[in-house]
């Protein structure tokens, strides 16, 4: 049997197209192209156009999804929260990662702007992120309210993404937003073997800081990613968790890393567990700075009597700084507290005008006022005394991670400053301190 084909004549085919005649799929693209306009402006229009943007999170093109999720972020407010959440069951990836930035975002704005989905590149239906090496150290204030239902839709997006790229994405959220109801998904994470979103989970249980978590991430402490490793090191130590010290001990002497190695011996030294005492004391005289740091703060924190006067010498004789920082926190930690420029704690307190130093000095001198009341004291009497911007700014976040009722008066001090810079920062470390609940 013969079939018969007939050829539509060019003519009827240039003549369609001037009447207007396209085919199906290139009036699907138009009408997409029109509905990506319209978002857009609704997107500038803020929260008034979210009932109009909301219907679109259902729309059958992927692109249309995306852009709806733009203009939810760029509406902004409350109201955009909602939709948003829902967005983060879509099928699709780069969904997923838009509408975790966009919660992100209304808690910390900006944050779309500088978070994964500002690299996201898509071609076709093959999307790449590109996640930077250092993992950001930005998070909401200790204390946040966060909707339980995007902590429930980040755990499950961080379970069972479209993508790699979108779990690991949801895993810094959790971080970002310090998601105490995230902490089960995100150890749960740490079993994926992919050292991506085992990064951003062990960096997120870092910023949330529950403490049980610690004993469920010991295994990660022998991962064979480095990077991974030395994560999970600094976590632990960060959670002191003493469960750890056993397989602590045993990275230690075993790891070929200087990098593995430093990261160990802080953890022990945050940890500060009495037996090991006599393996710090060893590292006193290690050639490596960051080493003899670490001792000399691990056994500030033991404080066993005899190690004091051996430290003393070592604080006079000292070169390198971080080694100095270490000893001068040692010996505050003993119940040194001057304020001179070359005591201990006043030599801590001067390195705060110091860029490369004030994030060593600021950490140790927000954990000695937390543990002591007689240097909460010092620093109050420092306030009586001329003081620098940098001072002032950093007095405020000592005093307000210090947890201690008894700084209130004088962050409301601070709070009165005529630097508007001081006042923000020692506005903010009153908030801090009065959600810490102590």
């Amino acid at each position: 049997m013969r079939v018969m084909t007939h050829r539509i004549p060019a003519c009827l085919i240039l003549l369609a197209g001037a009447l207007g005649w396209q085919p199906a799929a290139a009036q699907d693209a138009a009408a997409d192209k029109q509905k990506v306009r319209a978002l857009r402006d609704w997107g500038r229009q803020g929260s008034s156009a979210i009932p109009k943007i909301i219907p679109y999170l259902e729309d059958g093109s992927v692109e249309v999804r995306i852009e709806a999720v733009k203009a939810l972020t760029a509406a902004g407010t409350q109201r955009s929260l909602e939709p948003l959440t829902r967005a983060l069951a879509d099928s699709d990836g780069e969904v997923q990662i838009r509408a975790t930035d966009g919660i992100v975002n209304f808690y910390l704005p900006g944050y779309v702007a500088q978070g994964l989905s500002a690299t996201l590149k898509r071609v076709g239906s093959s999307v790449t992120a590109r996640f930077s090496e250092e993992i950001p150290s930005a998070a909401v204030e200790p204390g946040t309210p966060i909707r339980p239902e995007i902590v429930a839709g980040l755990n499950r997006l961080a379970a069972s993404g479209a993508s790699l790229e979108a779990r690991a994405n949801a895993a810094r959220a959790l971080g970002i937003l310090r998601a105490q109801g995230g902490v089960d998904a995100l150890v749960d994470a740490l079993k994926s073997k992919n050292s991506r979103l085992m990064l951003e989970s062990i960096v997120a249980l870092q910023k949330i800081r529950d403490r049980s978590a610690g004993p469920r991430m010991i295994f990660v402490v022998r991962d064979l990613d480095e990077k991974v490793q030395t994560a999970a090191i600094e976590t632990i130590g960060i959670l002191t968790t003493r469960e750890a010290v056993p397989d602590l001990k045993r990275v230690l002497e075993s790891t070929g890393s200087r990098r593995v190695r430093r990261a160990a011996l802080t953890a022990l030294a945050q940890i500060a567990d009495p037996s090991t005492r006599s393996l710090l004391a060893n590292y006193l005289s290690d050639r490596d700075e960051w080493l003899r740091a670490a001792a000399a703060e691990g056994l500030g924190r033991i404080r066993a009597g005899e190690d004091q006067p051996r430290l003393k010498p070592l604080y006079a004789e000292e070169t390198k700084m971080i080694a100095r920082l270490g000893l001068a926190f040692a010996l505050a930690r003993y119940g040194e507290t001057g304020m001179s420029d070359l005591e201990p704690l006043g030599y801590l307190f001067n390195q705060v005008n110091q860029k490369a130093w004030r994030g060593v000095a600021v950490p140790y001198l927000a954990e000695l006022a937390a543990s002591s009341a007689e240097i909460r004291n010092a620093l109050y009497r420092k306030l009586d005394t001329p003081l620098t911007q940098a001072e002032k700014q950093a007095m405020a976040e000592i005093l307000g991670a210090s947890g201690a009722k008894d700084a209130e008066p004088a962050l409301e001090r601070l709070s009165r400053d005529t630097d508007p810079a001081v006042v923000r920062d020692a506005l903010r470390a009153l908030r801090v301190l009065r959600s810490s609940g102590q």
